[in-house]
């Protein structure tokens, strides 16, 4: 973690008798061993953990074991750390918000007698979001997901439900799934899942390990429920109590779906959303459509740097820092982080969104006076659900009040505007403005909170009932004020009876012990002492003086306690009803909430498309099945708003038959990763609604973007690095469709070379033949670039790939100094070499070694102008050299096509390792003895 946590030498001190820890020993041994529990014990002052929590404390935010201290002796000792108060809040944070393998308990109480007062997960924060968010923006809204997989021969049905703690919104649907489970992982990027509920039996089946990895991908809790959980039979009966609106509508919904209502179900009981009364009728209930926005996986949203990652130097890195320039408290960036994880694929609303950023970029004036607007918009949403779970005191009333006292203020703003987009705007913002604001809904909130809270006290921090709102509170004010006068004169005649200076030698205090006295100093009380004894009561000598009373004072002061008493009981008693009168505005909140989070995103998108040095451009969006991706000018976002980057733009022109698939070649470090990457990135940001970094955008609206763009080795799951590209690819080549857009960077490095080319070639082919969805294709395999000249085959090949073009990052190499410098354009036609030593040479290698390279390098390239030494060099230049008949390319192509098609089709995930190496070695045999039909073929086994 970033932040500093080097306070152990301001631990606070574990202070328990020997009776006491007796007491918490004898407990602590009945809690059940959960590995996966972090618990704190709140010892008012401080907290304590203990056992392994406090070893997993000490070493992961003290950093260092010294921390810990014995508590007990001999064999029952454990081990313990404490924790202050400010260290526990940031520890929560921590655990809840950040990681995904801990959940959080809280416990209050002494001796051996405990209870768990908090307990709270990364989907389910509970209890504490007070302790989360009490000095944070909530940035993000949790989800708990339950997945209930049903294996089949022909694949899974997956049933899936979902809960938004925060949105109050409930939701199932159902679908079929491949092997590597490519619709769960985009599901659970798009809901934002931090939790998955599965089945018991699930976990231990030998289908799991592909779901395990790909809830590990999306950094997701798994949490193992009973079999029996997953019943959907009180379904309805259940969501009849929670979900608003008619029940015959939720009882169709449920009634469309197999399995996801026993999902749906184990959620509702594993939160316990009937245990509390206030969500009954405050819930939606939606059918979720994996089809209604662009899927995105792990690996898409990685490589495309999409949400912020702690790794991030700063916030311009990521796509949602960059575009975060939201106002209002924590309800903007939420909706933005939701927005990023799921684009739209409707032409019409994505032309909706852009049209009011087009408003918001040409309306400077505008734009600046609804942000300075929103920024006095407090969190609504969260103040609701505060409401709504009866925890709301008169400072979220009052935060409610003067977020209402703005709207007119934004309805004002946005009537000025008169350009082209003004009835668009009328009819989304305007006139439900118009609507919130009347005399029935949010004007008689502000009456309600004006006639019942003293405002003018707002400023010496005081939340309070005014006395002019109840009768009864009133005369018990005006009682209280009129003994506060009573004392006020007592002590005057006191002073003057004991010859004192009024407040500088007598001061009249009020304190819990004896309530009002009179003080004087020590000194004072030797000048007085005579009448101090006769006509005074001394109630305690001190060293900062005498504290005294008589009894026409301590009866007024036992008098003005009880009137107090009286007032501030009968204060609560008002804020109790005021609270539950504001808790009956919560559906126009809600929907004002909703309203202006989505004003404010889109002024978030404005703002950064008029602000940017270079400015952005409205993209013209086309429906998928029409249309190509014309990008001229385009540029990355996030790299060119480093203050070290001075950006060269590129076009990039994906066409239909003619540029659809494109092969990208070049040297390394030339801008080959960040020019697919920057595609992505371009079409995303226009189908969230956003203007795009462009000088011309065109673009075919895509329903998914898969990457590949490098691998990692993942030893602890027997995975190495060529098996990862290598199932990576398997889910490309089995999910992709026409309608999606493929990013494939360095595809086949982790083999021999014949290997990695053919698979690539085979690869190419097939998305190009099968798929045939635009590609980019970024590769050192040269030799594909023969891919493009398929086209113009001659008339005796048996078949054409159509669409494929070559496209390279130049560079220059001085002939002199062969010094390399990268140009980062994108120019047409294949690169007609490799730098792979030029870029060895920027690494600083031994010049031995750079020569050494250069010598073998020339030795086995085609263009090398150096004589061939050795034998087996003479034998490599000539299998590159051979020439082959394109049909018998062909053929050996097809076969090669064949060979990657069952290779893909294999169930790798449900294999281990030995049967997985006997089905390759079987596919391997039975290519190697189709290659007696294709020279071509056989020069990749010789």
């Amino acid at each position: 973690m970033e932040e500093n946590f080097d306070e152990q030498n301001k631990l606070p001190e574990l202070k328990l008798d020997a009776k006491q820890a007796q007491g918490f020993l004898s407990f602590f041994k009945t809690l059940s061993n959960d590995p996966r529990a972090i618990r704190f014990f709140d010892r008012r002052d401080y907290y304590t953990a203990h056992g392994e929590n406090a070893t997993f404390i000490a070493k992961t935010y003290y950093h260092t074991t010294t921390a810990l201290r014995q508590l007990g002796s001999g064999s029952d000792a454990i081990s313990s750390v404490s924790v202050n108060k400010n260290m526990f809040e940031t520890m929560a944070r921590d655990l809840l918000l950040e990681r995904t393998d801990h959940t959080l308990e809280l416990y209050e109480g002494n001796g051996s007698n405990w209870k768990l007062v908090k307990s709270g997960t990364p989907g389910n924060l509970g209890s504490f979001e007070d302790i989360l968010f009490a000095n944070n923006e909530m940035q993000d809204s949790p989800v708990v997901v339950a997945l209930c997989p049903n294996f089949r021969d022909n694949g899974c049905t997956v049933g899936l439900g979902y809960v938004n703690l925060t949105k109050r919104v409930l939701g199932l649907t159902e679908f079929l799934d491949d092997s590597h489970f490519t619709n769960v992982e985009s599901a659970l990027v798009a809901l934002g899942c931090k939790e998955c509920l599965l089945p018991g039996e699930s976990v231990k089946s030998s289908e799991y390990r592909s779901l395990n990895d790909a809830m590990t991908r999306c950094g997701v809790m798994v949490t193992e429920r009973k079999k029996n959980e997953f019943k959907g039979r009180d379904l309805v009966q259940d969501l009849g109590r929670l979900v608003k609106g008619s029940i015959e509508l939720v009882r169709d919904l449920v009634a469309g779906f197999e399995f996801a209502p026993g999902a749906l179900s184990c959620i509702i009981s594993y939160v316990e959303l009937l245990s509390d009364e206030s969500n009954y009728g405050n819930y939606t209930i939606r059918h979720y459509n994996l089809d209604s926005y662009m899927r995105l996986d792990s690996a898409a949203m990685k490589a495309l740097n999409v949400m912020e990652s702690k790794s991030d130097a700063n916030k311009n890195f990521s796509l949602l820092g960059l575009m975060n320039r939201t106002c209002t408290a924590g309800m903007g960036k939420r909706l933005l982080h939701m927005w990023l994880k799921q684009p739209l694929l409707d032409v019409n609303e994505i032309n909706s969104r852009l049209d009011l950023v087009q408003a918001f970029v040409e309306d400077t004036a505008l734009r600046q006076d609804l942000r300075q607007h929103l920024k006095r918009i407090s969190d609504i949403e969260r103040l609701i659900r505060c409401l709504q779970k009866k925890r709301a005191s008169l400072v979220h009333i009052v935060k409610l009040y003067q977020s209402s006292i703005r709207l007119p203020y934004i309805k004002s703003a946005l009537e000025q505007n008169g350009g082209q987009f003004a009835s668009l705007i009328k009819e989304r913002y305007l006139d439900p403005l118009e609507r919130w604001t009347d005399d029935r809904h949010l004007n008689k909130f502000i009456g309600l909170v004006e006639a019942s809270v003293d405002l003018d006290q707002l400023e010496s921090g005081e939340y309070i009932i005014s006395p002019a709102y109840d009768s009864n509170l009133s005369a018990l004010k005006k009682e209280q004020e009129s003994l506060e006068s009573q004392i006020h004169n007592l002590h005057r005649l006191a002073a003057t009876d004991l010859d004192l200076a009024l407040d500088k030698a007598l001061k009249l205090d009020k304190g819990t012990q004896y309530g009002h006295v009179f003080r004087i100093s020590k000194k004072e009380e030797t000048k007085v002492r005579k009448k101090l004894n006769t006509h005074f009561i001394v109630l305690e000598t001190r060293k900062d003086g005498v504290k005294f009373t008589n009894t026409k004072l301590k009866k007024l002061g036992d008098e003005y306690q009880r009137v107090l008493r009286d007032y501030m009981n009968c204060q609560k008693e008002l804020v109790t009803r005021v609270v539950q009168t504001a808790a009956s505005f919560s559906e126009v909140f809600e929907e004002v909430a909703s309203s202006l989070s989505e004003l404010d995103v889109l002024l978030s998108f404005a703002d950064l498309a008029a602000s940017c040095p270079t400015l952005y451009t409205r993209p013209s969006i086309t429906p998928s099945d029409v249309g190509d991706i014309i990008l001229d000018g385009s540029r990355h976002p996030c790299v060119e708003a480093q203050d070290w980057v001075n950006f060269i733009p590129n076009d990039c022109k994906l066409v239909r038959e003619k540029s659809w698939f494109q092969i990208i070649t070049g040297p390394n470090m030339g801008g080959k990763s960040t020019y697919i990457r920057q595609v992505g990135v371009n079409i995303l940001m226009a189908q969230v609604g956003s203007f795009v970094p462009c000088d011309n955008a065109s673009i075919s609206v895509r329903d998914c973007i898969f990457a590949r763009v490098g691998a990692g080795d993942c030893q602890l799951r027997g995975v190495s690095t060529f098996m990862q590209e290598m199932l990576e690819t398997a889910s490309i080549l089995k999910g992709a469709t026409e309608k999606s857009l493929i990013i494939i960077d360095e595809l086949g490095r982790g083999t021999s070379t014949y290997d990695g080319f053919g698979l690539a070639w085979a690869i190419c082919e097939y998305i190009v033949e099968v798929i045939k969805a635009p590609t980019l294709f970024a590769t050192h395999f040269h030799e594909l670039t023969a891919l493009a000249h398929e086209n113009a085959s001659t008339e005796q090949s048996s078949k054409k790939i159509i669409g494929v073009a070559n496209y390279h990052v130049s560079a220059h190499i001085d002939s002199s100094s062969r010094k390399l410098t990268m140009l980062y354009k994108v120019e047409p036609g294949a690169c007609d070499q490799s730098f792979g030593i030029h870029v060895a040479e920027f690494a600083n290698f031994p010049e031995s070694v750079v020569a050494l390279a250069r010598q073998k390098a020339s030795e086995l390239e085609d263009f090398s102008p150096t004589a061939i030494v050795s034998n087996d060099a003479q034998e490599i230049v000539a299998k590159r050299k051979r020439e082959f008949d394109p049909d018998d390319i062909s053929r050996g192509a097809s076969r090669a096509h064949k060979f990657l098609k069952d290779f893909t089709e294999l169930p790798l995930d449900r294999m281990d390792l030995e049967q997985a190496l006997q089905h390759v070695s079987k596919l391997r045999e039975d290519l190697e003895k189709d290659t007696t039909n294709s020279c071509w073929l056989q020069q990749f086994f010789e």
